[in-house]
């Protein structure tokens, strides 16, 4: 598969542009590498959609108990 292949197939499943998804640098895996995330060597091409969601969900949160009471 090429990357455009790869590309085009990411964007139709996510609904993205691809362009975004050429942004966003998506790669095949391979089936026998395993990839720490915790690894240093991982850096900026590991991303924790999860952990990412939950720490801005956290900041929305702790915004939402800075607003005034009235009572």
């Amino acid at each position: 598969m090429r990357q455009s292949d790869l590309n085009r197939a990411v964007a139709l499943a996510t609904g993205e542009t691809i362009a975004t998804v050429k942004r966003l640098g998506f790669l095949l895996a391979e089936p026998q590498e395993t990839v720490d995330p915790d690894s240093e060597t991982s850096g900026p091409l590991v991303i924790d959609w999860d952990e990412l969601e939950n720490q801005r969900m956290i900041t929305q949160s702790e915004g939402m108990n800075n607003v005034p009471s009235l009572v």
